[in-house]
C-alpha cells in the first residue's frame, strides 16, 4: 500500500543577484515598513538604498535583539505603531532574528501584547495581526523566509515560545547571495551548521516526506561540501551562492516537518547558557544521527544518500567535520554538567519538537550522553 503524504509551501522565491530591486517590485507601491538592524554601516546603507529604490518607508524599525525576547519586541512594536498609518506590508532585511521580528509585527499590528497573550494560551489566532511580509535574509541558516513560525524568547522567566500561524509565513522571499558577503567567519559558520541542522533534522523527523526529504538531502550535501571552504574563503561568491542555496532548500525542507531533538535541546543551552544558535543545533547532530541508525527505513535510505551506505562511518564523518570547524561535540564543554545534560535531553524529548524525532530516549542516551 502507498504511504500518504503531502508538501505544501506558499512563499514566491527569488533567488538571485539585485536584492532592492526584487524588493521595490514586490512592495509595489504600497506603504511599508523596513525592518533591518542597528548595529552596522553596511544596514544604513541598504536603509538608504531601499528608500530610494522602493520609496521612503511608512516606517523604519530598527530594534532587532540576536534572540528576539519579550522585552525587545515590545520595544518594536512601539517603534512599528509610531507609523502615521498601519504599513501595508514590512520589508524584513537581515538574518532569522529580523525575519522571526517581522512575524511578529506582523502578528502584532503595533501591539505586542496580543501576541503575548497568543503565545501564553490566553487568546486565539484570531486575535493577530496578518501584515504581509517580504524576507530578504543576509545571512544563512535562518529559513524563516519560507516558514510560518517565530521564535521568541522570554528571558525572564528562561522560556521559548513559537509563534506559529499560516498567515506568517512571507509573500515573498529574496534571496540574493551578495547581501551576505560582509558576514564574518564566525556567523558564517555558525548559519551554514544551523542550515545543516534544518537539514538533518527534517530527516530524522516524524513528519517527513519525500519532498522535504529531497530537499534535506541536497542542502546537507552541499553544506557538507562548501561551508568549509568558505569559512577559508569569505568573499567567494560562488561559495556564499552555494550556501545560500542550500539554506533555502534546507528551510523549505523544515518548513513542512519543524526541527527535531537537537534543536529542542539548543533552546536549554541558548537560554542557560548562552551558546550561540547555529552552535547549539548542530554540535549534537553526530550523536543524534547514531541514535537513528536503524529506526527507520527511509531515515537510512536518505542518510545514506549523504553519508554513503555504511551509516556508522558517516556519523564518524559528521563528527569529523564538526571538530574540523573548531566544534566540540561534547555538552560539558558548553558548561553543561553531565547531570543537567541528562535532565535537557528528557526535557528535549517531551518539547514539541523532541515529539518530532523517530528515536527512542534509550538510544538518545546512549549516543548523546
Amino acid at each position: 500500500m502507498a504511504v500518504s503524504w503531502k508538501y505544501a509551501n506558499p512563499v514566491e522565491v527569488t533567488f538571485g543577484a539585485s536584492a532592492v530591486s526584487a524588493i521595490r517590485d514586490k512592495v509595489a507601491g504600497r506603504s511599508y515598513c523596513l525592518l533591518t538592524y542597528n548595529d552596522h554601516p553596511y544596514f544604513d546603507e541598504m536603509v538608504a538604498a531601499i528608500s530610494s529604490e522602493a520609496g521612503v518607508p511608512a516606517v523604519v524599525v530598527r530594534d532587532v535583539e540576536p534572540n528576539p525576547s519579550f522585552d525587545g519586541l515590545r520595544i518594536a512594536c512601539r517603534s512599528y505603531g509610531t507609523a502615521a498609518s498601519p504599513p501595508e506590508v514590512i520589508v524584513a532585511f537581515g538574518g532569522g532574528s529580523v525575519i522571526d521580528t517581522a512575524k511578529v509585527l506582523a502578528a502584532a499590528g503595533g501591539d505586542f501584547a496580543r501576541v503575548q497573550a497568543f503565545l501564553e494560551g490566553r487568546a486565539d489566532a484570531e486575535t493577530l495581526s496578518a501584515t504581509p511580509i517580504i524576507a530578504v535574509p543576509t545571512t544563512f541558516g535562518t529559513g524563516s523566509e519560507v516558514t510560518s513560525w517565530a521564535t521568541v524568547w522570554d528571558t525572564e522567566i528562561k522560556k521559548k515560545y513559537s509563534l506559529n500561524h499560516e498567515s506568517l509565513y512571507p509573500q515573498h522571499a529574496i534571496i540574493d547571495p551578495m547581501t551576505s558577503l560582509g558576514v564574518p567567519r564566525a556567523l558564517t559558520l555558525a548559519t551554514g551548521l544551523d542550515t545543516l541542522s534544518h537539514a538533518l533534522e527534517s530527516i530524522w523527523n516524524v513528519n517527513a516526506n519525500p519532498v522535504s526529504t529531497n530537499h534535506a538531502v541536497f542542502a546537507a550535501r552541499e553544506i557538507l561540501d562548501a561551508l568549509p571552504k568558505l569559512v577559508e574563503q569569505l568573499d567567494d561568491v560562488d561559495l556564499r551562492t552555494r550556501v545560500a542555496r542550500a539554506s533555502l532548500f534546507a528551510g523549505l525542507a523544515f518548513s513542512n516537518t519543524k526541527t527535531s531533538l537537537a534543536h529542542s535541546l539548543s533552546y536549554y543551552l541558548t537560554l542557560h547558557h548562552g551558546t550561540v544558535h547555529g552552535i547549539a543545533c548542530s554540535f549534537t547532530l553526530s550523536a543524534v544521527m547514531r541514535s537513528v541508525i536503524g529506526q527507520n527505513e527511509a531515515c537510512d535510505a536518505a542518510l545514506a544518500r549523504i553519508f554513503g551506505g555504511d551509516l556508522s562511518k558517516g556519523v564518524e564523518q559528521l563528527e569529523a567535520f564538526l571538530t574540523g570547524l573548531g566544534i566540540s561535540t561534547r555538552a560539558t564543554d558548553y558548561g553543561v554538567t553531565h547531570e543537567n545534560w541528562i535532565a535537557a535531553i528528557d526535557d528535549a524529548l517531551d518539547g514539541e519538537r523532541g515529539r518530532n524525532f523517530i528515536s527512542t530516549r534509550a538510544a538518545v542516551l546512549a549516543a548523546v550522553a
